[in-house]
């Protein structure tokens, strides 16, 4: 079931979730806030049912309760604007303003990072107004559950739940997108850091195949992913003692307690939160060559990193600090640690899922970015891919990761890379492409 999309003034949408009111903005529409599902506090998310009036969608997404990150303030007040609420599943989709019926335009679903514990969908920083208006594409927010709310499986706490709230929205995508305009037979999914990792797990997790065909995977931090049960067993001792009652500060105050315990397991302790194998719907930790084997030919893929991810990290490392300070050799030596560490979680597991996914008959695509302020610390670090692709300038103009910067040099960089993401979310391929100082692509070709 789907319809026609109205062209009354607030727009309304038909679909088998009921009658949607979005609100206009320029060049685009939005309809925001949609609940996708619904779920107690440590609860598996159950789907939300069709209903028989209007569902506003004019506010934002809540997002989901959690400690500051302290990364968030490079990237701006992320948050600003946005509340915060338990019962945050919800999703907003952006189309263009010109889209009419019975179109059928690419769709992508954007799955927002932060290790699991932070961000929200509606983040300014995740505006898809410019991917959106110049690509003439339909764009999905989805907010989840993160931290001990959604990553962390406990006697008392399934595992994974904000990976089948993701299950959940893609459901709802699949059922109600082209009432939208948008085509549910060509969905990508794309996401950066946990996002991209979430991705690639939601490839290989029960209840998630065919609800997407293409997959934008950006910065995963697959080199940490493994290996993790003994620190997901201290974390779950320290997070004991909050229940179903527990008040949210203690919730999330136990949170910051569980991270902490995992600290003493080096670089994975640096993403406390995550998926959890061998819990529902994650296949075991000694199948998961044979998962993602067995997926490759149905899901076309473009995965990569930025070419200086951990120097996104390396200042709030104060031995580091002390490196960068030393006269002739202190810069040589912490980007040897940037490089050597950005191999280890994140180039050798992309470079492993890669060839892995090629050998299995998949097409992939691997890309490595280069862009970032020149003279800038953060030059092509973890995250700079965020603002070519989503945002818009008013946003970005005030965010120290690409201080110093004009607009022109953003925008100009930008338009190339949602170029490129939007070809390959139509078509699933690209050809090979360098463009000095900003992004190399392999090329793709399907067998």
């Amino acid at each position: 079931m789907s319809s026609a999309i109205s062209q009354d003034s607030p727009p309304r949408f038909a679909c088998p979730a009921g009658v949607v009111e979005g609100w206009g903005d320029g060049a685009v529409i939005r309809a925001t806030g949609i609940r996708y599902a619904r779920a107690g506090r440590f609860e598996v998310p159950v789907a939300e049912p069709p209903v028989s009036g209007v569902i506003d969608a004019t506010s934002w997404s809540p997002a989901c309760p959690q400690s500051p990150d302290p990364l968030i303030p490079l990237l701006g007040d992320a948050l600003a604007g946005l509340p915060f609420d338990e019962d945050c599943l919800r999703l907003s989709v952006t189309m263009p303003d010109d889209v009419h019926a019975g179109e059928r335009l690419p769709v992508m679903v954007w799955i927002h990072g932060g290790a699991y514990a932070f961000g929200a969908g509606d983040s300014a920083i995740y505006d898809p107004y410019p991917l959106v208006a110049e690509q003439r594409v339909v764009v999905v927010n989805v907010t989840y559950r993160l931290g001990l709310l959604g990553f962390l499986g406990g006697s008392d706490r399934p595992a994974n739940l904000g990976l089948l709230d993701l299950i959940e929205a893609l459901r709802w995508v699949r059922r109600n997108i082209s009432g939208f305009g948008g085509d549910a037979d060509s969905v990508t999914v794309f996401g950066e850091s946990a996002g991209g990792d979430a991705i690639a797990h939601l490839m290989i997790a029960n209840g998630a195949r065919g609800l997407f065909r293409r997959a934008i995977i950006q910065s995963p931090p697959l080199g940490i992913s493994l290996g993790r049960s003994p620190m997901y067993e201290a974390m779950a001792t320290a997070a004991a003692r909050p229940g179903l009652t527990a008040t949210l500060d203690d919730v999330l105050a136990t949170g910051d307690a569980v991270s902490s315990a995992a600290q003493r397991f080096g670089l994975r302790g640096a993403m406390p939160f995550g998926t959890q194998y061998g819990m529902a719907p994650l296949p075991s930790e000694d199948r998961l060559d044979d998962a993602w084997a067995e997926v490759a030919p149905d899901v076309e893929v473009l995965i990569g990193d930025t070419s200086r991810e951990v120097a996104l990290f390396t200042r709030l490392v104060p031995e580091v600090e002390r490196i960068q300070r030393l006269p002739v050799i202190g810069r040589p030596i912490v980007e040897a640690v940037i490089a050597a560490a950005g191999w280890m979680v994140y180039g050798s597991g992309i470079r492993r899922f890669v060839r892995r996914h090629r050998r299995a008959g998949g097409t992939v695509v691997r890309y490595r970015l280069s862009w970032g302020p020149p003279h800038s610390h953060y030059r092509a670090a973890h995250g700079t891919d965020i603002p070519l692709l989503l945002g818009q300038w008013s946003y970005w103009s005030k965010a120290p990761i690409i201080e110093g910067v004009d607009q022109e040099f953003v925008e100009s960089a930008g338009r190339q890379v949602r170029s490129l993401w939007a070809e390959f979310a139509r078509d699933g391929m690209l050809p090979r492409t360098r463009i000095p100082g900003l992004i190399r692509v392999g090329g793709s070709r399907r067998k």
